[in-house]
């Protein structure tokens, strides 16, 4: 059974930092992608940052390149995202998400964290 928990949210000043954790369990690495998504109320899910499958290569959306890293550590299952240099536009909820091998979409989500900047 695959399980996602969020953690690590908060309010933070424009130009501060934050360090999201997702601890997964369910999870087998081979044969499952894990990354992260973001929303905002009113407006549709909003891609983040993730490992592709089979290899520990990160990708990220250009909105956060070079601010957001994406890590895990594999002896606790827990991902994390290290958010640095916030905006107010980084507001959001932020999803740990997790999608099969072979699956088209995204089947696994988290129940989300909230993330507010202030300006």
């Amino acid at each position: 059974q695959v399980h996602l928990v969020e953690s690590g949210g908060g309010v933070v000043q424009a130009g501060g930092s934050l360090r999201l954790s997702c601890d997964s369990s369910g999870i087998t690495t081979e044969k499952y992608m894990m990354g992260w998504f973001r929303q905002t109320p009113g407006k549709e899910r909003e891609f983040v940052a993730r490992f592709s499958w089979g290899s520990s290569i990160p990708f990220y959306a250009d909105s956060v390149k070079g601010r957001f890293t994406i890590s895990r550590d594999s002896a606790e299952n827990i991902m994390y995202l290290q958010m640095n240099n916030l905006r107010p536009e980084d507001t959001a909820v932020y999803y740990c998400v997790a999608k099969y091998y072979i699956s088209d979409t995204y089947d696994y989500w988290g129940q989300g964290t909230q993330v507010t900047v202030s300006s």
